[in-house]
């Protein structure tokens, strides 16, 4: 009788126990097994137009939303980023967004959405961004964004919203950044205390009839609590004291049946949705806070995950710094990016600015960062790592491990990709930014093989002027640009050249330069090559010779946008827009006899007025004297 009654208590107790997690598992299932997220998530998908059908696999029939594309979910299985950032969406935004009450960051820019802010949005009190800028949104500003507790960062620019600006906006206390900047508000609350502020573009608020001054304003960057006043950080200790209960529990009750598959279904769980559990350090200042969405990472936790920075997970080194590989607590791989001369960064606070700025670069066709470190004496940079390696290791070194030569069709899809990224840099990020070493080791793959452009935002973040002067070159020789290398004048263009250099080395499989001969002679430069075979009419002699098969008639339109990216003037190099339209044969035929005609009316005195077929004979190393180089010195990122 005892032993019946102790098997009944323990019975009770496991099942008490293990009630939480288990509830914690269905807890987005209605009791007919519909998950919540799914439904809200559809009636999103079916109030948009998606012309490139990024939201293809969301599918209604579909338990767990976590596996789909531009969503991210927490630990606990629920959705917390949805990210559809310059993905031509229109339509107009579900009400249906409100259901997803877990939901910390919704990136919307970039698109041509319509229509109005759903008032739906002000329920959820988890979100921390909202970016709805740079579509065509209308009507007033939901007063219940107010309501939005935890919001760091909200960016309604460039609509054509209308009305007052909510009052209740200055309800949001730990706002960082508020932009209202062109559209048509009416008014404005003075009340607001957002760090950095923006409504320049508002004519009935800052057009010349007022006395408002409507430049941006700006205080001090984030600031960091303690960690005991860090309420993820107290979530986190909350888990490991549960986790410790339960392995008592289970340990306890593992002789009978039902627990046994209780355990079993928990540990599915935690190695589906890879759990994050972190361990106290003895440092000084080292909490777990998040700088935006992304994590602040202890060096300690880095240091684990790398082996103690082991030269064996050297994925590659260049001038800002060594990539190593980890793996965090939970299992995640990462690529971990150790700066070289950190002082040159900046102080911390200048140091946390640019990585916040770097972070809110969101495109599918950039590398996303997942968290940094600081200490007094480390910068380290956290990345997803990247299992194909970079499009430099694919075309080099598929050989030596025993993988496929990419296909002609994968290295167009590869130049569109990467064409896509540089494009929202320059045109569609803002500020904008001049990444100044565009190249093969710095196109990343994912597991799909999709081009991910990567080591951008490292040198210097632009404002929207035209050019930059920087008395540090940043690049790669054969991928610099004669004019930034002569001047350290450099612009969208520069990045231009890199990117034509780029389209080479996909077309010939061949580096840059073969640095072998620099030491006896100029060296061998691809680009001067490429124009030789090109004069003496041998241009299939130019493919990488690893291909069986390619399209002749596309490998010659792509060498044709090859040349006019690297034109010797920057000012006839076209701009990223109108080179992705080139690639996908949009004009190419008319844009590539102008570029050989122009020179015929003008002045053949003047090389910045110089037709292709003029440029033809000008040679890379006739501008660029390369045995006068630091070899060494200037080439900056090696490859992943």
């Amino acid at each position: 009788m005892k032993t019946q009654t102790m098997v009944l208590l323990i019975w009770k107790v496991g099942f008490l126990v293990l009630l939480p997690w288990i509830g914690a598992t269905w807890a987005t299932l209605s009791p007919s097994g519909i998950n919540y997220e799914v439904v809200a998530l559809m009636a999103i998908k079916l109030q948009l137009h998606d012309p490139s059908n990024v939201l293809e696999n969301w599918d209604i029939n579909s338990v767990d939303p976590c596996s789909w594309r531009m969503i991210t979910c927490s630990a606990e299985g629920y959705v917390s980023v949805l990210g559809l950032p310059s993905q031509s969406l229109s339509g107009t935004l579900s009400p249906g967004i409100g259901n997803l009450t877990h939901l910390q960051s919704v990136l919307f820019q970039n698109n041509a959405i319509s229509g109005h802010i759903p008032s739906d949005i002000g329920s959820l009190n988890k979100l921390q961004t909202l970016d709805l800028s740079n579509n065509q949104f209308g009507g007033q500003i939901p007063t219940s964004l107010g309501k939005l507790s935890n919001l760091n960062y909200l960016r309604l620019n460039n609509n054509s919203l209308s009305g007052p600006c909510p009052k209740s906006l200055s309800d949001i206390k730990p706002l960082t950044l508020l932009d209202l900047s062109y559209n048509n508000l009416s008014s404005f609350s003075p009340n607001i205390s957002a760090r950095t502020l923006r409504i320049e573009g508002n004519p009935l608020i800052c057009g010349s009839d007022t006395q408002r001054n409507c430049s941006p304003v700006s205080s001090d960057p984030l600031s960091f609590p303690p960690d005991d006043l860090n309420p993820k950080t107290q979530i986190g200790r909350g888990r490991r004291r549960r986790n410790s209960r339960l392995l008592i529990i289970v340990s306890l009750c593992g002789i009978l049946g039902v627990l046994v598959v209780a355990a079993g279904l928990l540990l599915w769980w935690h190695y589906r949705y890879k759990r994050q559990i972190f361990f106290d350090v003895n440092e000084q200042y080292d909490p777990e806070v998040r700088l935006g969405h992304l994590k602040r990472y202890s060096f300690k936790e880095l240091r684990m995950a790398t082996d103690h920075f082991n030269q064996k997970n050297i994925l590659g080194k260049g001038g800002f710094g060594i990539v190593y590989k980890g793996c965090l607590h939970d299992g995640t791989l990462v690529a971990v990016k150790r700066l070289r001369d950190y002082n040159a960064i900046g102080g911390e606070t200048q140091f946390l600015t640019e990585v916040e700025l770097i972070s809110l670069a969101v495109h599918r066709n950039l590398l996303r960062i997942f968290g940094f470190c600081t200490t007094e004496n480390e910068r380290l940079l956290v990345y997803p790592y990247m299992p194909n390696g970079s499009v430099l290791f694919q075309l080099k070194e598929h050989d030596v491990h025993g993988r496929p030569v990419l296909s002609w069709s994968r290295r167009k899809l590869i130049a569109l990709g990467a064409a896509r990224g540089l494009l929202y840099l320059h045109e569609q990020c803002d500020p904008k930014i001049i990444h100044r070493d565009v190249k093969a080791a710095n196109i990343l793959l994912d597991q799909d093989f999709e081009a991910i452009v990567g080591d951008f935002g490292l040198a210097k973040l632009l404002d929207h002027k035209e050019s930059h002067v920087t008395t540090a070159v940043r690049g790669t020789v054969g991928h610099i640009a004669p004019e930034y290398l002569s001047t350290g004048q450099s612009s969208e263009k520069t990045d231009v050249f890199g990117y034509g250099i780029l389209l080479l080395e996909l077309i010939t499989g061949q580096k840059a330069l073969d640095l072998g001969k620099v030491a006896n002679q100029k060296g061998i430069v691809m680009l001067d090559w490429v124009k030789k075979l090109l004069r003496e009419n041998r241009l299939p002699m130019i493919v990488d010779k690893e291909l069986n098969k390619y399209d002749s008639v596309e490998m010659e339109e792509m060498v044709h946008v090859a040349l006019l990216c690297t034109r010797y003037n920057p000012s006839e190099r076209p701009k990223m827009s109108e080179i992705l339209r080139l690639l996908e044969g949009e004009g190419l035929v008319n844009k590539w006899e102008a570029s050989n005609k122009i020179g015929d009316s003008k002045s053949e005195q003047n090389d910045s007025n110089l037709s292709l077929q003029e440029e033809r004979s000008i040679n890379y190393t006739n501008l660029v004297d390369i045995r006068s180089l630091d070899i060494e010195e200037i080439e900056l990122s090696g490859p992943r």
